[in-house]
């Protein structure tokens, strides 16, 4: 069982900044690959950006190709996005998933964080 708890949302300007950390629980954190993925009222969830174990893979969405970033520190059981660039469009809910191997789709998944709200104002 892994437990998953996002932070570091809020509301952000656009062209700004924001980095989500997702922290996990349990000692096999470097055993999972993980996701992003972000969420808006009545749409699916959608994937945002993978990483691998090791984090020597990593995979993004195409709109946020060049802005975001994702990391990992297995030492620390945390799981990183660093959103540059900010549009108003990546208004939404944004989840960390952790799964078998880089969590690139949501039925990949095997477990869920509970969100962190990303807002950007004009």
């Amino acid at each position: 069982q892994v437990q998953l708890v996002e932070s570091g949302g809020g509301l952000v300007q656009a062209g700004g900044s924001l980095r989500l950390s997702c922290a996990a629980s349990g000692r096999t954190f470097s055993r999972y690959g993980m996701g992003w993925f972000r969420q808006a009222p009545g749409k699916e969830r959608e994937f945002v950006a993978a990483i691998s174990r090791s984090g020597g893979s990593t995979y993004y969405e195409d709109s946020v190709k060049g802005r975001f970033t994702i990391s990992r520190d297995n030492a620390k059981n945390t799981v990183y996005l660093q959103m540059n660039s900010l549009k108003l469009e990546d208004t939404d809910v944004y989840y960390c998933a952790a799964g078998a191997s880089p969590v690139v789709a949501a039925l990949r998944a095997d477990y869920w964080g509970q969100g962190t709200q990303v807002t950007v104002s004009s």
